[in-house]
C-alpha cells in the first residue's frame, strides 16, 4: 500500500463522525416531526417542500427542482405533492411558455399554514440543536455544522 491512502485509523474516525452526524440528523428530524405533525399536521419533508416553494422567486418550482430541494425521488415527490394538493396547500400549474412545464406552487392556504408552522419549526430546531450541543458524543459536530 502506497503512502497515498488515508490510514485505517483516519477512516475509522471519519466513519464514526459520519455515524454521529446521522444520529444527530435523526434526533433533530424526530423532534421536528413530532412538533410539526402535532401542531400543524405536517411532516418534516412536507414542511421542507413548502418552505422551498415559499423561497422561490415567483413561488413556483418544477417537480425536478422540488425533488432536489427535498432530497426525494421523483415518485416520492409526486406522492407528496398529491397529498399536499389534496389538502389544498399546493396547486399545480401548467406553464404556457414551457413545454415541460408542470409547476407547483403554494396556495394561499398553504402559505398561511407555512407561516403558522415556521416559528414552531424554528423553535423546535433551535431546541434540538441546543440539546445536541449538550450531548457529549455530539458536541464536536457543532464546530463542523455551525462553521
Amino acid at each position: 500500500m502506497g503512502g497515498m491512502g488515508i490510514s485505517d485509523g483516519a477512516v475509522q474516525v471519519r466513519a464514526q463522525g459520519w455515524r454521529r452526524l446521522a444520529a444527530l440528523h435523526q434526533m433533530i428530524e424526530a423532534r421536528l416531526e413530532k412538533e410539526l405533525s402535532k401542531a400543524h399536521g405536517l411532516s418534516v419533508v412536507e414542511f421542507t417542500v413548502m418552505d422551498a416553494l415559499s423561497r422561490q422567486d415567483g413561488w413556483h418550482m418544477r417537480m425536478a427542482q422540488l425533488a432536489r430541494a427535498a432530497a426525494l425521488s421523483p415518485s416520492a415527490t409526486t406522492r407528496l405533492v398529491n397529498r399536499l394538493e389534496d389538502r389544498g396547500l399546493l396547486t399545480r400549474i401548467l406553464c404556457a411558455d414551457d413545454r415541460r412545464g408542470i409547476y407547483t406552487e403554494l396556495t394561499p392556504a398553504g402559505r398561511k399554514t407555512l407561516e403558522k408552522a415556521r416559528p414552531d419549526h424554528d423553535r423546535a430546531l433551535e431546541a434540538a440543536l441546543s440539546e445536541a450541543e449538550e450531548t457529549p458524543e455530539l458536541s464536536g459536530l457543532f464546530d463542523a455544522v455551525s462553521g
